[in-house]
């Protein structure tokens, strides 16, 4: 049995605890409800906005910690804001680029999104779920959190723009999506901004390196090869796998070093 000082466990979304883009296995919400009673915080961080957190976990553990946008948004105690967004000449020059590569995009405010991308693109079955939140146009979005190119004339130029624009770029070539978030943000820079500084963390992809590289135990779910020099620890992608590591958490709740 190994020994952990931590007392918060970071969780990513989509390929670590929902497999099917709409729900959590019951299995995993069990264990995840044991490491809850032995004491653990649990804290929930994805690439989703708040807003597309909530329906996945249906109402299970409301004293968890919600971080959305890859950092950009937090919610805690209900409360959601934004803790990062795109500057207006930031995101001036991240849409010309967008122009330039005749770029498709979902938009996410604090709240509400701004989509431009094909109604049966994969990526529309994950936005507002809950019907919790209206689809408008960009400009009535009170700022701007994350920007998730769905489709680009030519995306690898277009990610590269972005970097050099000074943003936060996460090319997923798996979904062929780029995911845009401002300056520095990271899950990561989120939870040392609220002091998390020592917690265990599951993750499967690239935008969770950074959260995996500074855990004190890092658990990689599949096989990501961008995580290969920060996993600790692999399960295979497989609601069982995940599940049986996180009651391990449970297990060692009581030892401390």
């Amino acid at each position: 049995m190994f020994s952990l000082r931590a007392r918060t466990v970071v969780f990513d979304i989509d390929g670590t605890l929902c497999f099917d883009g709409r729900t959590i296995d019951e299995g995993i919400l069990a264990a995840l409800g044991e490491c809850e009673r032995a004491g653990h915080h649990l804290v929930f961080a994805s690439a989703r906005p708040v807003r597309d957190l909530l329906p996945v976990l249906n109402g299970a553990f409301a004293s968890a910690t919600l971080i959305g946008g890859n950092g950009s948004l937090v919610s805690a105690g209900g409360q959601v804001r934004a803790r990062a967004a795109f500057d207006p000449a930031g995101l001036r020059a991240l849409l010309e680029a967008a122009g330039r590569y005749e770029a498709t995009y979902l938009a996410d405010g604090p709240w509400d999104y701004a989509y431009t991308g094909p109604v049966d693109h994969p990526i529309r079955s994950r936005v507002d779920q809950g019907d919790l939140a209206r689809r408008v146009d960009l400009t009535e979005l009170p700022e701007v959190v994350k920007f998730l190119v769905v489709g680009a004339s030519d995306m690898a130029e277009l990610a590269e723009t972005g970097r050099r624009l000074g943003l936060t770029v996460n090319h997923h070539l798996d979904e062929a999506i780029i995911d845009f978030a401002p300056g520095s943000t990271t899950k990561w820079e989120a939870l040392a901004s609220m002091e998390i500084r020592e917690y265990v963390a599951f993750g499967n992809d690239i935008n969770d390196f950074d959260l995996l590289r500074n855990a004190e135990r890092a658990v990689r779910v599949g096989a990501h090869p961008s995580l290969d020099d920060v996993a600790q620890v692999t399960v295979a992608a497989d609601p069982v796998a995940v599940a049986a590591e996180i009651s391990l958490l449970a297990q060692a709740a009581g030892v401390v070093v």
